[in-house]
Order: C-alpha cells, then structure tokens, then sequence
C-alpha cells in the first residue's frame, strides 16, 4: 500500500457509483467519547475496559451497532451523551439520556434496541448529523471528513457529531442521519449546511445519497434510481410494497399512493479493487445499475 494512495480519490477516478451502498444496520447505540480513537474505536476508546468490553459483547448478541461519537473539537464532557436509534424506513425513532458513570451503560436494555424497541430512553425529537472523522481507521475520513464536520458544527451545532467509523470509507466525507438511516458520502463543506437544511424540510439530496439502511442494497439501488427518474425528493414519498431478488436480479415495487411503478435492478460485481486505504488486499463490491423502471397498477 502507498502511503500517498486515497480510497476516495481512487474511487471517484474510475467512477464508482454510490448508489445501494449504506450499512444495513437499524439498531443503533452511540455513545459519546472525545477520543482519540484507535482502529477499532469500540474497543479502543477511553471508557473502563470492563465496560466497553461487555458492552460490545452485548451489542453483538442483539445485532446492535455501537458507535462512538464527539463533538466537533472533542470538548471532554462531564456527563456522556448517549443515543439509542432504530432506523425503520417507516417511523423512526430516536432517544436519548445522560450518563455521569461508564458503569451505567451496561444498564441498557440492548436486546430491546436490538428488537427495534425502546430501551427506556427519552424522546428526542431533533435529527442527528453524524460525519466520519475516524481518521484512524482511514484517512480518508479524517482530511475529508473533519472540513465537513466543521461546517456543519458551525450552522447546526447541537444536532452535528463526529462519529466512528459507519462503512463505506472511500466515499468520504461520509454523513450519517439518525433516525431515519440515511447514508450520504461524497459530502463537500460546501454541500453538507444545505443538505442538512434540506433534511429538515423533509426533502432528500439524490447527489449525495448512497441508501437507507433499512433496505438491502439493491433496494437502496432502486429507490435512488426511481426519485432521480421521477425527480421525487421528498422523503416519505414513497413506500416500498415487495422485492424480490433472483441471482442478480432484484424487481422492487415502490409506491407514492397514487402511482405504483416496479424498478429492476441488477447487482454485480466490479472488478476488485483497493477499497479502503488500510486495506492490504483488493476487495469486490457489487454494483447496482438500473435496467428498466415500469408503471404498474396501484397496489
């Protein structure tokens, strides 16, 4: 590996597409540690060994996905913030407390979370922007994450935070919305202050978005596809209706109420490469394309 060579920059080179490429994860812990973080950050963090040690064991067995956030400038606080997030694609939600003990943390009910159930936590009712910074894991997400974690902390400062590492490092600067599971990468300084603006008026950025989580990958795929098509921003517009996957074939049905149309897309696989900067050896990920988008009758 070179230490000059940038997954991100090597992926926008050959044209990668980011469509269908969001974590499938719907249960989320994030917990609040102001770094630094090691490679892992999990488990490299400044929390009591027993703690975080049982905790991702936990987190593990329930299907939950710990991560580890800060604010912008890692201010060490006196109490930690903690979020609980299940990103259903229909009605999300998201709840939060404060803990003053690392201890407590083991209180949580993660098999609960896991289940896409309330641990108990107070509703909070505002999105969270979570930008990769976690240069550690790859530098890719420190040079183009941190500009963009800036940016953001300085227009929406409560609601903006660093986050460890979330999948998809070459397509940094990676953003994070929770609770409703939307991945967006490429984000530039630039773009990230209207983007998040745009999420709090209910409408999505298709240049930026790389899935919902809540779906598998090719129906992430889909649904970009059939917004750009359409030219349907908004965010609960749609509802998916059936899916249905054959070999490299997946047929998604989507509707918005008054019209149904079903969306085929194919998944195969790009010709390895070096995904990641850490990585030693080159990677395969599949990539999506759109083969047709047909109106159906309304279901």
């Amino acid at each position: 590996m070179s230490p000059s060579f940038r997954c991100s920059t090597a992926s926008e080179a050959r044209g990668e597409s980011q469509a269908g490429t969001a974590s499938t994860v719907r249960s989320f812990l994030l917990v609040e540690d102001p770094g630094p973080w090691g490679i892992d950050a999990v488990s490299d963090n400044r929390l009591p060994v027993e703690v975080k040690t049982e905790l991702a064991a936990r987190a593990r067995r329930a299907g939950v996905r710990v991560l580890m956030i800060r604010r912008h400038g890692r201010s060490s606080p006196g109490e930690l913030t903690v979020f609980a997030a299940f990103a259903a694609v229909h009605e999300p939600w998201l709840e939060t407390c404060t803990v003053d003990d690392p201890a407590s943390l083991l209180d949580l009910d993660l098999d609960q979370l896991g289940r896409g159930r309330s641990p108990g936590l107070t509703a909070h009712d505002s999105p969270l922007f979570l930008v990769c910074t976690h240069g550690r894991h790859d530098v890719c997400c420190a040079e183009r994450g941190r500009p963009v974690a800036a940016a953001l902390h300085a227009h929406l400062p409560e609601q903006t935070w660093e986050v460890s590492h979330i999948g998809g490092d070459r397509f940094a600067g990676n953003l994070l919305v929770l609770p409703d599971g939307l991945y967006y990468g490429r984000v530039e300084p630039e773009t990230a202050v209207p983007l998040a603006k745009g999420h709090l008026a209910g409408t999505l950025d298709l240049a930026h978005l790389r899935g919902r989580c809540g779906y598998p990958f090719p129906v992430q795929a889909a649904e970009i596809f059939l917004r750009e098509e359409i030219g349907q921003l908004r965010t609960d517009a749609l509802t998916l209706v059936s899916r249905v996957r054959s070999g490299t074939t997946t047929m998604a049905v989507f509707t918005d109420g008054e019209r149904s149309w079903q969306v085929e897309v194919c998944s195969d696989p790009e010709s390895w490469e070096q995904l990641t900067c850490r990585s030693a050896r080159p990677n395969g990920a599949d990539a999506h394309s759109l083969v047709s988008i047909t109106t159906v009758p309304v279901v």
